[in-house]
């Protein structure tokens, strides 16, 4: 339960620290997999002119409460992505590989126009080791990752980069730091160094 505030507390610190839902030419959002369509639902509360997708599994969505300006879409990220003025992806891609990353990128920048976006939510590893809390901590959850997900990891803004201009991207505007602690059991926690960015064509 307290993962879940944490997580909440986390997309609450997203909407209100970045600028980049205040766009009045953002009126679709996709989000890439976006679960039961929470995250969604807190933009589409905040921004009334943003009419949202949600956009999972179909066996996941289909699950999903109704959410006023949410509409619920089945599908394969890896196939295709639902049209929009921008997609949004919070911790998606430290589940993928590379390969899959670039993948879901292209299908990402074929979904959005010239002037669209790619808001992506994610840690970010150092360029240098450092001995603070947050950096030690963004180590072992990319550890965790490795040992969790095929192919998961956290990245560096160089790993990022190579991934959004493989995909075709332009490059990657750093947009707010969001503090998060995640806590896994009663005994450890996590802090971790999340970024919103945002991938331009």
């Amino acid at each position: 339960m307290q993962l879940l505030k944490e997580e909440f507390h986390l997309t609450g610190n997203i909407f209100t620290s970045t600028k980049g839902f205040q766009d009045k030419n953002l009126t679709q959002l996709v989000d890439v997999g976006g679960g039961f369509g929470v995250a969604l639902n807190l933009v589409t509360s905040r921004y009334p002119h943003i009419r949202g997708i949600n956009y999972d599994l179909p066996h996941v969505v289909n699950h999903a409460p109704s959410y006023p300006g949410v509409e619920h879409v089945g599908g394969d990220m890896f196939a295709s992505v639902p049209s929009g003025d921008a997609i949004f992806m919070k911790l998606i891609l430290h589940d993928w590989s590379d390969k899959h990353c670039l993948k879901l990128l292209k299908n990402c920048y074929k979904a959005i126009p010239d002037n669209g976006k790619v808001i992506v939510v994610e840690a970010l590893l150092p360029a240098m080791p450092d001995t603070s809390t947050a950096v030690k901590s963004t180590s072992q959850f990319d550890v965790f990752m490795m040992t969790q997900v095929q192919g998961g990891k956290e990245r560096s803004e160089q790993e990022l980069m190579a991934l959004a201009t493989g995909a075709g991207f332009s490059g990657i505007r750093y947009e707010c730091f969001v503090c998060n602690i995640w806590v896994m059991d009663r005994y450890e926690c996590f802090v971790c160094n999340i970024w919103v960015m945002e991938f331009f064509k």
